[in-house]
């Protein structure tokens, strides 16, 4: 079995555990609980295996091209990130570490119905993406050794910022007290925008021939639904889609009830949401800005171009940075950090992903 079977076992038991997490949310029954953390361990699992033996073929890979590399060049090189593919792969991976452990410490499973959405979506894009699977020689600009620190604490750094966007948006769930509230608004706009995407994005995927699926997102990005060519199915999709937020407006508020007969108080989740920011904001520091610039000093002749991936990647950080400002300096809790934090998950997806493929840049070579 290669590295791809593996991939496509995690795939399959991430999303099945999003569905197990959802109903036990649903049902509160222990053994449901349980039987989702066990999906999500067994994906993780295969998802591991899947890496190590990525990174054993693109060694051997990296050595047929390079022959005269040591060893630890050719294992520094041939890390599994390279691409788009791989490192939304590694991203997911991260993710779901992250959250095991979270769960592992506070004893309590209700966070994973709100993590694992984040890996399905990221999973599906890889499968509608166009992006390839196959492994490839480095471009010139990623033959360093600085692409394993930089990819790898990045990517953990956005991994617990998505572990933290979970809690706040759980968080802004429990803490609220009438639908009216602005924050209660915020989170019906954001959470609704997030699952109709994933909802959208699951029929590009099945709408796509075997050969569109190798094109690039651009092309297809929700043409089955918002995009089409067809205007009364441009029309259907809005409506479907306000009618959807209004529904989950009208109605998410009882998922308090469910989160709190779960034992999951305000209390726990802001310091997940806390300690998950301020984990991933050194680490995104270090690895994305520092290590970055370092590199691409190495690689362009100057520390900062103001390149979009480089300017969005400062935009983030400095959301993250007001969370952390205004939680010890300004004394902010409750509601508006919480906003901070999914306002900041949401600056993470669009560095990643956004300038990756809808900008132009430095950068562009992640598109693929």
């Amino acid at each position: 079995m290669n590295s791809s079977t593996f991939f496509d076992i995690s795939a399959g038991a991430y999303i099945a555990a999003m569905i197990v997490y959802i109903i036990y949310l649903v049902t509160r029954n222990k053994n449901v609980g349980l039987a989702a953390t066990a999906v999500t361990g067994f994906g993780f699992a295969a998802q591991t295996i899947a890496f190590i033996i990525r990174w054993v073929v693109s060694y051997d890979f990296w050595l047929t091209s390079n022959p005269a590399s040591g060893f630890v060049e050719a294992l520094l090189r041939a890390a599994p990130l390279r691409n788009l593919y791989e490192s939304l792969v590694f991203f997911v991976w991260s993710l779901i570490l992250i959250h095991l452990l979270i769960e592992f410490r506070y004893k309590n499973r209700s966070l994973g119905a709100f993590v694992t959405p984040i890996a399905a979506l990221a999973l599906l894009f890889t499968d509608i993406s166009g992006t390839t699977k196959e492994i490839q020689p480095l471009v010139p600009a990623l033959q360093s050794n600085w692409l394993l620190f930089h990819v790898l604490l990045s990517f953990l750094g956005y991994a617990a910022f998505g572990v933290s966007f979970g809690a706040a948006a759980a968080y802004i769930i429990t803490a609220t007290e009438s639908k009216r509230e602005k924050t209660y608004i915020f989170w019906s706009l954001i959470i609704g925008i997030f699952l109709i995407i994933l909802v959208a994005m699951g029929i590009d995927f099945m709408s796509l021939s075997a050969a569109e699926r190798k094109e690039l997102i651009q092309s297809h990005f929700l043409k089955a639904t918002f995009r089409s060519s067809s205007g009364g199915v441009v029309a259907a999709s809005w409506i479907i889609a306000l009618a959807f937020i209004f529904v989950l407006w009208q109605f998410g508020l009882g998922l308090k009830k469910v989160l709190n007969s779960l034992a999951v108080t305000p209390q726990m989740l802001e310091e997940i949401e806390y300690k998950s920011i301020a984990i991933g904001f050194p680490l995104f520091t270090l690895g994305g800005l520092l290590m970055g610039a370092i590199w691409a000093n190495s690689a362009w002749g100057k520390y900062w171009s103001w390149d979009p991936k480089e300017t969005w990647s400062l935009i983030t950080w400095f959301v993250y940075a007001l969370y952390l400002h205004a939680r010890f300096v300004g004394g902010w809790r409750g509601k508006r950090v919480a906003i901070l934090a999914v306002i900041g998950f949401v600056a993470v997806i669009f560095t990643y992903l956004g300038v990756n493929l809808v900008l132009s840049g430095l950068h562009s070579y992640g598109s693929g």
